[in-house]
């Protein structure tokens, strides 16, 4: 600056501090480089350690981390190994009949298998006196087939005067032979294995499918029959209904040997069996002690 001359300066925008000379008469200016101290003054006038305090506790504040939250994950139980290795049981299934008869050999029925069956039925409800009154006597038995018969050649062994004794039947709702077997189905089989031993007889089918009770009834009632193949039940209940007499019945055959198609026989089905044995009691048995009719085992 020269000798004689006034300046002023003022801040401008960009931060320069701008001076200005008088000298002369004339205004001459010039810019200036604002100092490092005076850079650090901030446009709205405060101090410098004011700033500086402001900046470094910002820093600081920028440098502090928020926390992190911790996730503990919780371990799984190590499952302790047990030292005794414990096998799993298998439910085991039942052995069905079917299953038990596969691997059996079929024997023929005798007739103490049929005195088992009758104590075993009625060991809990019949007294010792009622249960001695269901034994049969040996010579209420004719001889039980060894499982070399068909049946008309086990009839004609069993009833060797079968047409003379047919001839003289004259009686209704009677007949001289029942044969008792499981099935309708059964019964049909069976009516066609006798052709060879009926001869001129008359055989009557005795079971409930697809016949009512009441039709069996009155041809019971208008025909003589000689032979009668059917189920217990149904026998049973023309029994109980005076549709069916044992007045003329000499021989009773119980089916007791043939299996179907599950290996079963007539005493192996729950049902069947009971009303089999209900059968034999409905005055079968009482006729057996009398000895006027014999019990076959087929």
């Amino acid at each position: 600056m020269r000798l004689g001359s006034k300046s002023t300066s003022h801040s401008c925008a960009a931060g320069k501090r701008c001076v200005m000379v008088l000298a002369a008469s004339k205004y001459h200016m010039c810019w200036e480089e604002p100092a490092d101290d005076v850079k650090s003054e901030q446009s709205d006038g405060e101090p410098t350690a004011k700033k500086s305090k402001k900046v470094a506790s910002d820093k600081t504040h920028k440098k502090k981390k928020k926390p992190v939250k911790e996730c503990i994950l919780k371990k799984p139980k190590e499952k302790v190994e047990e030292t005794i290795t414990t096998t799993k049981t298998r439910k085991r299934k039942k052995k069905t009949i079917t299953d038990v008869l596969a691997t059996s050999v079929p024997k023929p029925g005798t007739p103490e298998d049929l005195q088992n069956l009758l104590m075993q039925h009625y060991s809990k409800t019949r007294s010792v006196i009622e249960l001695e009154e269901l034994k049969l006597p040996d010579n209420s038995f004719v001889k039980a087939n060894d499982l070399s018969h068909t049946l008309s050649s086990y009839l004609k062994e069993m009833c060797p005067k079968w047409s003379k004794l047919s001839k003289n039947h004259k009686e209704k709702k009677s007949a001289l032979i029942l044969v008792v077997c499981s099935s309708a189905h059964r019964t049909l089989e069976l009516i066609k294995l006798i052709n060879a031993f009926k001869g001129d007889t008359k055989v009557m089918k005795l079971f409930a499918k697809h016949i009512k009770i009441k039709d069996q009834m009155q041809l019971l009632e208008k025909n003589i029959i000689h032979l009668g193949i059917g189920t217990p039940g149904r026998m049973k209940a023309l029994l109980e209904q005076e549709g069916l007499t044992l007045q003329s019945l000499k021989y009773i055959v119980l089916d007791w040997n043939w299996r179907d198609q599950k290996l079963r026989r007539m005493v192996d089905i729950p049902e069947v069996k009971k009303e089999m044995v209900e059968l034999l009691e409905s005055g079968v048995i009482a006729a057996g002690r009398a000895g006027s009719v014999k019990i076959a085992l087929f």
